[in-house]
């Protein structure tokens, strides 16, 4: 597992129109966010959204929520994070009116950051119907508003990027997984901020990482990380290894590790930060783990229950985008950012074509290398982050999933 000489490729002068929001950070989508604050709202927010899934006139709709009845700070700033995001142009909040989210709190963050936002009790509003007929109207009058929101220039330099894997087989490791880390390094070297994640699937990579660290502190910091997602999984007592894994051929947690690893690339690692925390502003490009493992002893089960769950964290974070590799196949997409699939096994790829936007699986047939398909990732990046339709946004995917977890405040700080 040696780092390779990853070629830097020139990129394009590529420069396209985003979304100013006030805090200057830009956005490549301008997406209203109808939120159910806990599962009992799900029904009355759900049937807010269809009233605008067909429109196709002005900015888009996307259905999110948590579905907690007590509160929780995880949950928290994650929604606070996710409703100032800059793909994010305006929320409307919906709440039966018992549960313990600060619905309050969040509704003030997104009015401070300039957003249009408006929150609808139904307990008060007259019910199912009544909160319905009031939700419509007010996202049909802030769709117009938003409708008028700055554009501006963007380009490399503006992109936050993640990346995750979801249904990997034994061809993720040696297509897919590598390719998208030969795109990070070059997203990188041209001012791109990347992050990886899964540090239940870095298990024994540790080394590796540590030795690619930006300083001594954050070499001891990320051995520390993984070490606590072992801990945490031993508990559990069992790993992020998943049936359709070892029916896909791979065959223990060490080699679902080094393919999740390859990922990251070969830069330097810049940082480790927590869901909610955004990645740094520091004028150049980086690479950045984002650990996703709770602190504390085990409270709510498995750390990351979906690949839905872990998109929304790396969204949480600043996330622009994300590149999903698979190499037995997944659908997913998200609400609020696009997700880019990149196709580990040219059997898949055949048979879901129209939801994979890459085959990596090329490489295997002998058609391209490592570096072509990671040239072709980067062009991919680019013509979504310049509006063209990631293929999870064409079929209409906007999955999203938002559970409870718990980090200790003191451990937030992201060692740059």
């Amino acid at each position: 597992m040696t780092p390779y000489a990853s070629p830097r490729p020139t990129l394009p002068d590529a420069h396209w129109q985003g979304w100013l929001r006030a805090d200057g950070r830009k956005g490549i989508r301008n997406v209203l966010a109808v939120v159910y604050l806990v599962e009992c709202a799900h029904h009355v927010a759900r049937d807010i959204v269809t009233a605008f899934r067909e429109q196709d006139d002005g900015p888009p709709v996307h259905l999110i929520g948590f579905p907690g009845c007590y509160p929780n700070t995880y949950a928290q700033e994650l929604l606070e994070a996710l409703l100032t995001h800059p793909n994010v142009g305006g929320a409307l909040l919906v709440s039966l009116g018992c549960e313990g989210f600060n619905k309050h709190r969040l509704e003030e963050v997104i009015k401070a950051s300039g957003r249009p936002v408006h929150t609808l009790t139904i307990q008060r509003s007259g019910g199912t119907n009544a909160t319905i007929g009031q939700g419509r109207s007010w996202v049909a009058q802030a769709r117009q508003i938003m409708a008028r929101q700055m554009r501006v220039s963007m380009g490399v330099q503006d992109l936050v990027i993640g990346t995750v894997c979801g249904g990997s087989d034994g061809t993720s490791g040696i297509t897919a997984n590598p390719a998208v880390g030969r795109a990070f390094d070059s997203l990188i070297a041209h001012g791109a901020r990347c992050i990886f994640e899964e540090t239940g699937e870095l298990v024994g990579c540790e080394p590796h990482m540590a030795a690619r660290a930006r300083s001594p502190e954050l070499a001891e910091a990320l051995t520390a990380c993984v070490a606590k997602a072992a801990r945490y999984y031993s508990v559990l007592g069992h790993g992020s290894f998943a049936p359709g894994n070892a029916d896909g051929g791979l065959t223990t947690q060490e080699e679902k590790s080094m393919g999740a690893y390859a990922k990251s690339g070969a830069s330097l690692i810049d940082g480790i930060i927590t869901p909610g925390t955004p990645v740094p502003e520091t004028g150049r490009g980086g690479l950045y783990l984002l650990d996703v493992v709770p602190d504390g002893e085990v409270r709510w089960g498995f750390p990351n229950i979906s690949d839905t769950a872990e998109i929304v964290e790396l969204i949480s974070c600043g996330a622009h985008m994300t590149l999903f590799t698979t190499g037995r196949g997944s659908v997913v997409g998200s609400a609020i950012s696009p997700v880019i699939k990149v196709c580990a096994n040219p059997d898949t790829y055949a048979r879901m074509s129209e939801d994979m936007d890459v085959n990596a699986g090329r490489i295997l047939q002998g058609h391209t290398s490592l570096d072509e398909v990671g040239a072709e990732i980067v062009q991919q990046v680019l013509d979504v982050a310049s509006g063209r339709p990631s293929l999870s946004e064409v079929q209409g995917h906007q999955e999203f999933l938002l559970g409870y977890k718990y980090f200790d405040p003191s451990a937030r700080a992201c060692l740059a």
